[in-house]
């Protein structure tokens, strides 16, 4: 008579399932962790285009500013002058002098007297001149024609 072997018994179906669930789970925790690690080197990634990005808007605003500070942009218009002839008068002795001027320095160059009259009239001139931009007090009473 020959050894009869017995058969294995059949693998209990829920001890089956179980560990088919856990293989899987195993599995999904591997590519989660997969994941996770790309999407960190994703977010790193993206972070220096950011920041990349960021640098590049910067340097267009200040080159922008730059250019724009070396008169690429159109010049503003002249201020506009009083229409009365004193003051072309005034902007001619400028033109010729090399040197900041006073408003006796004017009375003069215009042969006007030296008189408080005419000295308080040429300065209330130059102040007009100065609020519109087209003369430069540098300091009290001493007035300049800005050079371009």
């Amino acid at each position: 008579m020959s050894s009869l072997q017995t058969p294995a018994p059949p693998p209990d179906p829920g001890t089956w399932l179980l560990d088919r669930i856990d293989a899987r789970e195993q599995a999904l925790t591997c590519q989660i962790e997969q994941l996770q690690v790309e999407i960190d080197t994703l977010s790193a990634r993206l972070g220096e285009l950011g920041e990349a990005i960021e640098h590049l808007r910067i340097t267009r605003k200040t080159l922008l500013a730059l250019a724009a500070d070396d008169g690429a942009e159109p010049a503003a218009p002249p201020p506009a002058l009083p229409s009365h002839p004193a003051y072309q008068q005034i902007l001619a002795v400028f033109a010729d002098a090399d040197r900041p001027l006073r408003a006796r320095d004017l009375c003069q160059a215009l042969d006007l007297p030296i008189v408080a009259k005419h000295t308080e009239n040429i300065r209330s001139k130059l102040k007009r001149l100065v609020g519109r931009g087209v003369l430069i007090e540098t300091e009290p009473g001493l007035f300049v024609q800005p050079r371009p």
